[in-house]
């Protein structure tokens, strides 16, 4: 069992060093850089590290989008014991500030000439701080070095083999090798601190759940610093042989994923909902016969994800059945997606809707949904390819204990447990008991076969004036399940019902008014406004509220011309809500949903 990421790194350089380790676009075409081609550059970078004054123990930030020199200083300060501290691209420098200061940062990594411009506006604040920017000229006015300065100095003052790996092997299973900042709903975000013996016993542990072969290609675009994408998209892959390739960018992720044709990626929901809207727009658009074959085709495939799931052997009927649909249709509907090598998606930081869960599977590319935390390096739980159950987020990772304690919160265990929150002891005592368990502050319940089911977070219950309790999420899932709603947000707390926020998803909308021979706006605000379109949107809450309690259902609704984002600070960089943000920006509209009496 290898005891810090430095050692799992070093392991899969000596079995599979002449193999493609990472991928990235140059000029329009796909580069490979191999597994030993990086632990040069990992050993020239660290150098010009040492060379710099960077010492173990030093706290490096580093704000980036995913690319090869995110990955060459990641591994370069964890071969020195330095600490690094990785940043959403998107924080503005404000937060940046905050995070540099707060973590006791030396250094600040940032890629491009905007992340370069943040950096200098920190500088202001923190007069001493080191930046380097991985694109541009050295600028010796501002006094900016640059990865390639870094890389020269590591060069001149290269460190030999016997040296480096005795830098590598100093660090140890407790020693601190990142500080992850939470993206947080409320106030400043807080820093989990987690060692190599958390990461390393997270990916290894994945590593069992997953099965990575060193065949297998990961097509890497939610940002590096998302602690999901960096331990089961960068860590894990990278200590099994495979290779990692990176989007370009969310624009252009469906042209990369036909260019790359990967066997895993890791997802959060939201790609998945719009992924399955596009094949089912293009199916729509089909002529009636092939509609009706790939309905069949896709009913064949939840049969045979209903077999798996209760562990039953499929009949030779349905088995041939199967096979038919997937190689006259269901192979190609893949295919033309890019996803014809797809194994599996693997997805967390989200509720998963079941219809989008049933789809995948059906379609022959299972998504196997877990859930986790920073805190927990971050996975907890995890759905097997062959032991699954959708609708809850699996089984606990070997070496994880996992139980549900008062109010329903969920509790955990295990290796992967982050160390505390820097600076914040009393927070820390607050989060992690004296026998180790951790408290999540979700909400959820496990059942005989021990697969977790999240219903909710503690702090995002909206409490009613009448007591009663709703946890919005689910709802809020179930909701998006229409075909015409893109987003919804409850509210009601300290209120007497539950109302909702909507956001339409305006072009299916505008389509079913064309197939009902109606003429809406053009303009999302006035469509936003229409009565038929009102009325289209309440008739779905009422379909799909039928089955939920009197005090569950959403007596009042307002829609809006514009989706919730990450910019507008509505949605975390893990695209959670920030309900306190839409509380204060949707005010007066909420307001108007609870009309004084």
């Amino acid at each position: 069992m290898a005891e810090t990421i430095n050692a799992l790194f070093c392991t899969a350089v000596s079995r599979y060093g002449a193999r493609p380790a990472l991928s990235h676009k140059e000029h329009g075409q796909y580069v490979h850089l191999a597994y030993g081609e990086l632990a040069e550059q990992v050993r020239q970078f660290a150098s010009g590290l040492v060379a710099a004054g960077v010492n173990a123990g030093d706290r490096l930030a580093l704000i980036s989008e995913n690319r090869p020199e995110w990955v060459i200083a990641d591994l370069s300060m964890l071969a020195l014991g330095a600490v690094s501290v990785p940043l959403f691209a998107t924080l503005p420098a404000a937060q940046v500030a905050f995070i540099v200061a707060d973590s006791g940062s030396r250094v600040l990594l940032v890629s491009d000439s905007h992340q370069r411009d943040k950096a200098l506006e920190v500088r202001r604040s923190i007069p001493d701080l080191i930046v380097i920017a991985m694109e541009g000229e050295p600028n010796t006015l501002n006094g900016v070095m640059t990865f390639a300065d870094v890389m020269e100095r590591g060069g001149a003052a290269l460190l030999s083999q016997e040296e480096f790996r005795a830098q590598q092997r100093a660090v140890g299973r407790d020693d601190l090798a990142s500080i992850v900042y939470t993206s947080g709903t409320t106030g400043n975000p807080k820093g989990v601190m987690l060692s190599h013996g958390n990461l390393a016993a997270n990916v290894e542990a994945c590593q069992e759940a997953l099965c990575f072969a060193p065949e297998d290609v990961l097509l890497s675009f939610l940002p590096l610093n998302h602690c999901l994408e960096r331990t089961a998209g960068y860590y894990l892959p990278l200590s099994c042989g495979c290779q990692v390739a990176y989007a370009e960018s969310l624009r252009r992720l469906r042209e990369n994923i036909r260019e790359v044709r990967p066997t895993y990626m890791i997802v959060v929901p939201r790609l998945l909902e719009s992924f399955q809207e596009a094949i089912e727009d293009r199916v729509a658009k089909a002529r009636p016969l092939r509609q009706r074959l790939f309905e069949w085709a896709l009913a064949t495939g939840r049969e045979r994800t209903s077999r798996i799931q209760a562990g039953r052997q499929a009949s030779l009927w349905s088995g041939l059945c199967r096979s038919l649909a997937d190689q006259a249709i269901l192979g190609k509907v893949r295919d033309a997606a890019g996803l014809g090598r797809m194994k599996a998606f693997v997805a967390g930081g989200a509720p998963l809707a079941a219809d989008t869960g049933w789809f995948f599977h059906a379609l022959g590319v299972p998504v196997l949904e877990g859930y986790g935390l920073s805190e927990t390096s971050p996975v907890v739980t995890f759905n097997r390819p062959r032991r699954f159950r959708l609708g809850t987020v699996g089984q606990p990772l070997v070496g994880v204990e996992v139980r549900i304690g008062a109010a329903g919160e969920i509790l955990c265990r295990g290796p992967n447990v982050m160390q505390g929150y820097h600076n914040r002891p009393e927070e820390t005592a607050a989060t992690l008991d004296p026998e180790g368990w951790l408290h999540t502050g979700d909400v959820g319940d496990l059942d005989a076969d021990g697969f977790l089911r999240i219903t909710d977070r503690i702090k995002d219950l909206l409490v009613l004036t009448n007591g009663k309790k709703v946890a919005p999420q689910p709802i809020e899932s179930l909701l998006k399940t229409s075909p015409y709603i893109s987003q919804a947000v409850l509210v009601g707390d300290q209120r007497p019902t539950v109302a909702a926020l909507i956001v339409p998803a305006f072009d299916r909308v505008r389509e079913w008014g064309a197939q009902q021979g109606l003429k809406l706006p053009e303009a999302h605000a006035q469509m936003a406004r229409d009565d038929q379109v009102i009325g289209l949107v309440r008739s779905e809450i009422d379909r799909l509220s039928a089955d939920l309690a009197d005090f569950e259902r959403i007596h009042g609704f307002a829609l809006l011309d514009r989706e919730f984002t990450v910019e507008g600070r509505e949605l975390t960089p893990t695209f959670k809500v920030r309900r306190r943000v839409v509380a204060e920006k949707c005010a007066d509209l909420i307001s108007e949903l609870y009309p004084s009496r």
